[in-house]
């Protein structure tokens, strides 16, 4: 079912269900075929004993199955480009034959006739565009496999009450949610069918992967959804001046209808036109990668997909909020993100892997990283990490530090040999990152790129610096705290243990048997000395280490534990030397 560009009669229900089963024959046919190839290379061609032909056409094979898949996915449109996009970004299940193939592949089509646009806006706005919008372009500004763009200008009321006129309306696709309905039930009948494939099996769980992929689809064809995210991003930057979204008009925005204050202005990577607007792309790129990482991890909610065509730089700033008598002067320009429709939610388990995993980036710490790994959840508690604990040192002993200036004076044959071999190691491990995981690599991978194009010597490690400063500051109150806690429950447990000694004995003295216990208890008065010494001993060494770790963030806090750790050390001392002095 390819998109229809012309105008025409609409088909009847009949033609439009035998075109969707049409369409489910061939991607389920295409799947098929694949797994043939899949079955006689990889399982039968071994037990024949010819597996170093399968081995030596390997990454032939790979290139030409995802050949055709682009072509598949190009010729069907809908969902399946979505898939292929997904797909390439999948580099931890799939070859880099696979992933290289299908990395260019774009999510445009040709557009919808506007009758057709037409009729599904007035529908879901419930009257014509012409009373709605005091004037619609019927030209599209993008097309897209889901739905398409068209700049407009409110109606008089509606542009009173929202402050402004000039909007962008998308338009979801007629037919769309029939497509993508389609396409996910194809999808999941190959994901069952993988499920029975042994070596597939193993590497990867395709049902898991498909349903990851459909709510992150089915929430991208709700703009409502979008709407709601576009709102909650502006919230997030209310108080950031340097930083813009465009207002949604509610009174105009439906499920498949979306209408939002036109914001267009320079294109991020035009770096022609910001400097001829005064503005200088280095200082782009670095509140770029601010606002990123201030995503990430001040508000947990991440524009996943920050390409050059979702972001502006507009002359001219509003006026800091956290400013209200207008004293410091507005931001010459600003960053203006628009299409919420793919955002990554970062939940606190993800969060704080995410803190550590920066903590060991900055710190250069191989093993660190895959401790992170484990706590994010893509590595499984019995992996075998010792080789890619190596690959990450080799990484970052050659390449860590590097801006990307210096990074393309290295020999391309090393970047290549070293991006092999360390895509081997990574495959070779049972790990599978979850969906949010991916659109926040994705996100960060867009980032670095966009960075090194507007700024060549842009170094991401600036970039992290300070977060990792903040992050470590962080870390080490909490881990002071974290030791004096523990400090104090031992020597609680401690403290009683006396007691429960004495205990013990007077359940004894009460049984049948006697015996002399004075020297026993001479020895539990002795040992009652001792645990309380210990306890002081604990208290001490807790109280001057936590201070010690506190006095940089917090010096009031860290020299007040210093000196209380002294009452613990004299009581330490003092008892052991009249402890001596008493009678044995």
């Amino acid at each position: 079912m390819t998109p229809r560009v012309a105008g025409g009669p609409a088909p009847s229900a009949a033609d439009d269900e035998r075109a969707r089963r049409a369409r489910s024959r061939r991607i389920l046919r295409f799947a098929a075929r694949q797994l043939v190839q899949l079955w006689w290379f990889e399982l039968a061609l071994p037990k024949l004993g010819f597996g170093g032909v399968a081995e030596r056409t390997r990454a032939a094979r790979m290139r030409r199955l995802a050949t055709r898949f682009r072509g598949l996915a190009v010729e069907l449109g809908g969902l399946m480009i979505k898939v292929g996009q997904f797909l390439s970004s999948r580099l931890d299940v799939l070859p880099p034959e696979i992933t290289a193939e299908l990395e260019g592949l774009q999510d445009e089509v040709p557009a919808v006739a506007f009758p057709e646009i037409r009729t599904l806006a007035e529908q879901e706005l419930g009257a014509p565009l012409g009373s709605v919008y005091a004037a619609f372009d019927e030209t599209p500004v993008a097309a897209a496999s889901l739905g398409q763009a068209h700049r407009a200008r409110l109606a008089a009321p509606d542009a009173e009450d929202a402050g402004f006129a000039e909007v962008v309306v998308k338009v979801q696709r007629p037919g769309i949610d029939r497509i993508v309905a389609v396409d996910l039930a194809a999808l999941r009948r190959i994901a069952g069918w993988l499920r029975r494939v042994r070596i597939v099996a193993d590497r990867v769980d395709a049902p898991a992967l498909v349903e990851e992929f459909a709510q992150t689809s089915l929430e991208e064809i709700d703009y409502l959804h979008e709407a709601a995210n576009a709102e909650r991003f502006a919230e997030s930057f209310a108080e950031e001046p340097r930083v813009d979204a465009p207002a949604v008009v509610w009174a105009r925005t439906t499920r498949r209808v979306l209408t939002l204050e036109d914001v267009t202005a320079i294109k991020i990577n035009d770096t022609a036109a910001l400097r001829a607007a005064g503005i200088d792309p280095s200082e782009v790129a670095h509140l770029f990668a601010e606002v990123m990482f201030d995503q990430v991890f001040t508000h947990g909610f991440v524009h996943a997909d920050p390409h050059p065509g979702n972001l502006f730089v507009t002359p001219g700033g509003a006026p800091d909020p956290s400013d209200p008598q207008g004293d410091a002067a507005p931001p010459a320009w600003r960053l203006t993100f628009v299409d919420f429709g793919m955002m990554a939610e970062v939940p606190t388990e993800l969060r704080s892997g995410l803190r550590t995993l920066v903590i060991a980036v900055a710190a250069r710490d191989g093993r660190g990283m895959i401790e992170a790994a484990r706590e994010i959840g893509v590595l499984l508690p019995s992996a075998d990490t010792g080789e890619l604990e190596r690959a990450l040192s080799q990484l970052f002993d050659r390449f860590g530090g590097m801006g990307f200036a210096q990074l393309k004076d290295v020999d391309p044959r090393e970047f290549r040999e070293f991006g092999e071999e360390f895509g081997d190691v990574v495959r070779s491990l049972p790990l599978q990152l979850p969906e949010h995981l991916l659109l926040l690599i994705r996100a960060m991978a867009l980032t670095s790129g966009m960075c090194s194009g507007l700024d060549p010597e842009f170094n991401v490690w600036d970039a992290v610096e300070p977060y990792a400063t903040q992050l470590l500051r962080e870390e080490g109150g909490g881990m002071a705290r974290g030791f004096v806690d523990q400090a104090m429950s031992s020597a609680g447990i401690m403290w009683g243990m006396p007691q429960r000694l004495d205990s013990v004995v007077t359940k004894v003295e009460q049984g049948r048997l006697s015996f002399d216990t004075s020297r026993l208890e001479r020895r539990l008065d002795r040992l009652e000395g001792v645990a309380r010494r210990v306890v002081s001993a604990v208290l001490f060494a807790a109280l001057l280490i936590g201070g010690a770790v506190l006095v940089a963030p917090n010096p009031p806090l860290g020299w007040t534990l210093v000196g209380l750790s002294a009452l613990p050390l004299l009581h330490a001392l003092l008892a052991g030397l009249f402890a001596r002095r008493g009678p044995r």
